[in-house]
């Protein structure tokens, strides 16, 4: 949720707001439902000021008195049962518009929407086709990795078996993964992957990605599409010591996605689907070291990429294209040889004290106590990146080689060829 005092009294404040593309007229729909809050309230805090000081005053009226301070008590009470309702409802409009605004971007971030992206590196060589001219969703297919068809017969579109060898390399992922992020200091979670409503919208993914969230139980549970969710809930309404922070979790859960809006792009294989794996980091940070915590999750990202010989680029994500929660996000895209050109595989966020705010976590240190800030970013989307390793370690007979830093956890250097012509 964002600084209301700041957005009354910041004009910067505002302006990253607007560079975010709202809805026009809502921050002023904001504002005005705010001052509307603010001054019932102010009304109903009088009345019962005045009722507290009327019943006390009955005690000690003379007996004569009495009957009139009654009166006036009685007539305080029930013009404060009247406008209680009115602060009740305009505290409730207030919150049905703000949840909706977004963080503002950070000054940093490019202007525009989701082509207005900045190249900030690119790093190895991007090969021109797959070795052995297949795409990922043909290689895992023809090599018995990807079954999308039986699948498809069981639960509909956009669901697969990951089958034999790639089983075992997508186990390595995880455990050569969750290895180097328990070596940066990094707590290892499996989490729930059903929460409640109020969590969604804790994390800053209701109400403005619904859409794409599987609900169950009617309603009263939801499917978390990142175990950012469920990270973000480890330290709900706690306080935490200052000297402890930043602490920082790894979290592994399959993730859900209904991929609302996305029909007929990324149908093949296993680029976009609805059930997938992901290894995912959560910090809490002090808001005086946040920026250097967002840029040490990047160089772990980076870490991960390089170390499987992928080559890719960073970039800073426009202003526009900013999740609600985000004031400032880098995306890794590696090189998808089949289409030439670059795809996201993995992404890092700063949230400042946007979700800290409705998660009520804090810090508590020698100057007092304040809102802690929050990050998380992809430490490895599971399906994704065995989709990457199927192009760039296919070799032109067709067998798939495995990553030199995955070896010591599949028991296995290669699989050897298995498509027919």
């Amino acid at each position: 949720m964002i600084d209301v005092r700041r957005l009354r009294s910041e004009p910067e404040y505002r302006a990253g707001i607007e560079r975010k593309r709202v809805a026009p007229g809502l921050i002023d729909e904001v504002l005005a439902a705010d001052e509307a809050r603010r001054a019932m309230l102010g009304e109903v805090e009088e009345l019962r000021a005045r009722q507290n000081a009327a019943s006390k005053e009955i005690g000690r009226a003379a007996p004569d008195e009495r009957p009139a301070k009654i009166a006036a008590a009685a007539a305080l009470k029930d013009d404060l049962a009247a406008k209680e309702p009115l602060l009740a409802e305009a505290e409730a409009r207030f919150n049905e518009l703000v949840v909706r605004v977004p963080n503002p971007a950070h000054p940093s971030v490019p202007d525009g929407g989701e082509e207005d992206y900045e190249v900030l590196r690119s790093v190895g060589d991007p090969p021109a086709a797959p070795a052995a001219g297949l795409d990922h969703a043909e290689f895992g297919e023809r090599m018995g990795f990807v079954d999308t068809e039986r699948a498809a017969r069981m639960s509909g579109s956009r669901f697969a078996y990951l089958m034999g060898e790639a089983v075992l390399v997508e186990m390595a992922l995880i455990q050569w993964v969750m290895g180097k992020l328990v070596a940066e200091g990094f707590t290892p979670v499996v989490p729930p992957v059903l929460v409640r409503e109020s969590m969604m919208e804790a994390a800053g993914f209701f109400p403005t990605d619904r859409s794409q969230v599987y609900e169950v139980d009617g309603g009263e549970l939801f499917l978390v599409g990142t175990s950012e969710v469920p990270l973000a809930g480890i330290h709900l309404g706690e306080t935490l010591d200052e000297a402890a922070l930043p602490k920082r979790y790894a979290g592994f859960s399959s993730c859900f996605r209904r991929e609302a809006g996305t029909y007929g792009k990324d149908t093949r294989g296993i680029f976009r689907v609805h059930q997938f794996d992901k290894v995912e980091m959560f910090s809490y940070a002090h808001p005086d070291t946040s920026w250097d915590e967002h840029e040490a999750m990047l160089a772990i990202e980076e870490s991960i990429v390089g170390g499987l010989g992928l080559p890719y680029r960073v970039i800073a994500v426009a202003a526009g294209d900013l999740g609600a929660p985000a004031v400032k996000k880098y995306d890794i895209e590696v090189w998808l040889p089949s289409e030439g050109r670059y795809r996201e595989l993995t992404s890092c966020s700063n949230y400042t004290d946007y979700s800290a705010r409705r998660l009520g976590a804090r810090m508590k240190g020698e100057g007092g106590s304040s809102l802690v800030h929050t990050l998380n970013g992809t430490a490895c989307a599971v399906g994704r990146t065995l989709l990457f390793l199927f192009e760039h370690y296919q070799d032109s007979g067709g067998a798939l080689a495995v990553p030199d830093v995955l070896r010591p956890f599949t028991g296995f250097e290669r699989v050897e060829r298995r498509i027919t012509d």
